[in-house]
């Protein structure tokens, strides 16, 4: 009794919802008593109960996309609106695709005057993509990571289909998820704390699988005959051999993002941006392909040697804040010689007179004798000159101090950041799957579709309907007859042609004679399944109908699977 009673108290209040009136006086009501409330559980002294009205929070209302509102009835309950603004604060929250200048095109003067506008924006979506990659893959907390390929695939769809993060990284799960799923060995792709409870649990059939990794064939390969054998033999061996290799797969890539970050910072600023303006395009370059032997690698450093010393002072400060963070010894050699060089450029002046050669002199005496009346022999020598004396100038202190830097980070970038397919055991963390990945996320429904309709055995599984040769059999169902037959037409179909064709197809599958059945004349029957089958067509795409002829359909596509 006590459910029934539950139940009926449910209908009843589900009954009175929908009876309510929604109206801006009962939300007026709503807010009333939801603001009553809130300050009747905390009572405060008279002078600040009266202004709690005026503090209260606000209703706000989000038009994601104000562009598909009807003009109309956005100024009708702006106006509306407006006239219980003492009872109801009303906070409107425009989202503009365009441009802010469609309010007052679609609101007129009168009614925009009844707002107070205020611009602001959000992050652009890069923004988001380049914070979703830095948590997500620029990083050594989680040991899955993706090739070049298959993060060049789920960037491309983020900036030239949807530029949604969330899309991103349902992308970035799904590779997780086929990692995981066809790679035998996948299991060993987990934390570091857990990697050596995991190796000890192996079996034979594993560490077999684990000697067919071409990494580490390539391993084996460059080891002495007695390791190679014991590596091949004893999996006890191998298994600790395995732990060593995944340890030092993770201090790999911890230096290698934070190196990466290092070069981010020196190349991101210069013009026309040689190895990227985002960090995601120059970890994409570095994972294809060894980063210095490309020419803009070099094109960049010599960009670099270009710069002023305030500017690579400012870099390198940003460098050593990154490396420190790293917080592996590997690098701490490297922070104390980027501070040494910090130290180095702030005890430098900016003209220093000791550098002045006697070149400079030799090079002012040749420019003035230029200014002197000469023939083209004593000019072609003079300058012949010059040009030799400035190659043979001494750099300043500055300048060989900053040739200095690019040569250390240019040995940085040679060191940390070698390709992760020279890794051993690479394949146990990395996804490569690109044309996978490619085929699930960027779907084509013109070629689903075409299979479907040209081989329906594909999707059916009926045994009836398989075919040999490109043919289709009479017992297909009726939107199949009608595309094959439409395939052997040209650009204009005639429709009674088209009828006669396909009713010769159905009564053969049904072992009647089309001929002797009422005197030549199609059915009902096959005559509405024809119609229904051309606009199923018309309306997958493949026809259209034309005013060149009443009786016919034009085709729009070409060419099958």
């Amino acid at each position: 009794e006590e459910e029934e009673e539950e139940e009926d108290m449910e209908r009843s209040v589900d009954f009175h919802q929908i009876k309510m009136s929604c109206s801006m006086a009962s939300l007026c009501r709503w807010y009333n008593t939801v603001t009553k409330k809130s300050t009747s559980k905390s009572p405060r002294k008279k002078r600040k109960s009266l202004l709690t009205h005026e503090i209260a929070p606000p209703i706000v209302i989000i038009f994601k996309d104000l562009e598909s509102f009807l003009p109309k009835v956005l100024q009708d309950f702006i106006i509306i609106a407006s006239n219980y603004i003492q009872q109801l604060p009303l906070m409107l929250v425009f989202g503009i695709a365009t441009s802010p200048i469609i309010i007052h095109r679609m609101l007129s003067h009168s009614v925009s005057s009844l707002l107070c506008i205020e611009l602001f924006q959000s992050l652009p979506c890069i923004d988001h993509l380049a914070a979703v990659i830095d948590k997500l893959v620029l990083t050594t907390k989680f040991p899955f990571k993706l090739s070049g390929k298959v993060l060049q695939v789920l960037t491309n769809i983020f900036l030239y289909h949807d530029f949604s993060a969330k899309n991103f990284v349902k992308g970035f799960q799904l590779s997780l998820f086929e990692h995981y799923y066809t790679h035998p060995l996948s299991f060993l792709c987990c934390a570091l704390n857990e990697t050596n409870a995991r190796v000890h649990h192996l079996s034979h059939d594993d560490c077999e699988l684990i000697r067919q990794l071409p990494s580490l064939m390539g391993y084996v390969d460059h080891q002495d005959s007695e390791k190679q054998v014991e590596l091949l033999t004893d999996d006890q061996y191998l298994k600790n051999i395995v732990q060593t290799l995944l340890m030092d797969l993770h201090i790999y890539h911890k230096n290698y993002f934070a190196v990466l970050k290092c070069l981010h910072i020196f190349t991101s600023s210069l013009p026309k941006y040689p190895l990227g303006k985002q960090i995601r395009e120059l970890y994409i370059t570095c994972l294809e392909s060894n980063v210095w032997e490309i020419k803009e690698y070099s094109s960049a450093f010599q960009l670099l040697g270009m710069m002023a010393k305030d500017e690579l002072v400012c870099l390198l400060q940003k460098c050593v804040e990154v490396l420190q963070s790293s917080e592996h010894k590997s690098l701490t050699q490297a922070t104390q010689t980027l501070e040494d060089f910090l130290a180095k450029f702030q005890k430098l002046d900016d003209a220093p007179v000791e550098d002045v050669e006697d070149g400079e002199e030799n090079i002012t005496e040749s420019q003035k004798s230029l200014q002197k009346k000469t023939d083209l022999y004593q000019l072609q020598k003079t300058l012949m000159e010059m040009n030799v004396l400035k190659r043979r100038k001494k750099p300043s202190r500055f300048e060989g101090l900053r040739m200095d830097v690019l040569e250390f980070m240019d040995q940085l970038a040679r060191q940390y950041l070698v390709s992760p397919d020279t890794q051993p055991l690479h394949e146990l963390v990395y996804f490569k799957d690109a044309s996978t990945l490619r085929r699930h996320l960027n779907a084509a429904p013109r070629a689903a579709l075409q299979m479907a309709l040209s081989n329906p055995y594909y999707y059916l599984k009926n045994e009836a309907l398989k075919s040999e040769g490109g043919t289709i059999t009479n017992a297909a169902p009726d939107i199949c007859i009608i595309y094959k037959l439409h395939l052997e037409c040209g650009r204009l179909i005639n429709l009674y042609d088209w009828l006669q064709a396909f009713a010769t197809v159905v009564c053969a599958a049904e072992g009647k004679d089309p001929d002797k059945i009422n005197n030549g004349q199609v059915e009902g029957v096959i005559h509405a399944r024809f119609i229904r089958a051309v606009s199923e067509l018309e309306f997958l795409g493949f026809i259209k109908p034309t005013k060149r002829k009443t009786d016919h359909v034009a085709r729009l596509t070409w060419g099958g699977v």
